[in-house]
């Protein structure tokens, strides 16, 4: 891929983050080299550090967007959803769409959690521990008034996410399953597994 002459910075950086998950979802962030991420954004190796200082604030920058742009849309989804079932099964909706839609960010956040520097991971973990914190604020709502039986907000929280984050090794958007019904049927499975 050759570089677009007198491309902008902005628009060169959006291109190494997009060839970075590229590489790094295909091949592993050890496995990538800064050389072959140049090469494909079709630049000289040594014009990367005009953009990036380093591979781990390239992972880092990858993985933070990912996680700052996924609490945005999940407040926004959730803004002037009244009560706990609904409010519930719009977090459902939300968390399969973004998860479909973007498949490589939620690998890399989830594989590549280990490959940060101790720093990094932390904040990292700070924004999924606030992500978390809002389907177990839905759930504890539920709870209190009497909607949901759950004995643990925190372990069933976890438990939903991993079944729902789960979408992203197996589905096929061309296969027999549309999207829709793919949500109604998470849904249901949600809701009968915390309903009272």
């Amino acid at each position: 891929m050759s570089r677009t002459r007198g491309s902008s910075g902005p628009k060169t950086l959006a291109a190494i983050n997009e060839a970075g998950l590229d590489l790094i979802y295909t091949a592993g962030y050890e496995a990538m080299s800064l050389r072959e991420l140049a090469a494909k954004v079709g630049l000289q190796p040594g014009s990367l550090y005009n953009h990036i200082e380093t591979k781990q604030d390239l992972l880092f920058d990858l993985i933070h967007n990912h996680m700052v742009m996924l609490l945005a849309r999940v407040d926004a989804e959730l803004e002037g959803v009244e009560g706990p079932v609904e409010r519930l099964k719009a977090f459902v909706a939300f968390h399969l769409d973004y998860h479909i839609e973007r498949k490589r960010e939620v690998f890399i956040g989830s594989a590549e959690l280990r490959s940060l520097t101790p720093k990094n991971r932390k904040t990292i973990v700070t924004l999924r521990r606030a992500y978390e914190d809002r389907l177990c604020d839905i759930l504890k709502t539920g709870a209190a008034k009497r909607l949901f039986a759950v004995s643990d907000i925190r372990v069933t929280a976890y438990a939903l996410l991993a079944m729902l984050t789960g979408i992203c090794t197996w589905y096929d958007p061309k296969g027999r399953v549309s999207r829709r019904k793919l949500i109604d049927i998470h849904t249901r499975l949600v809701l009968d597994g915390v309903t009272a």
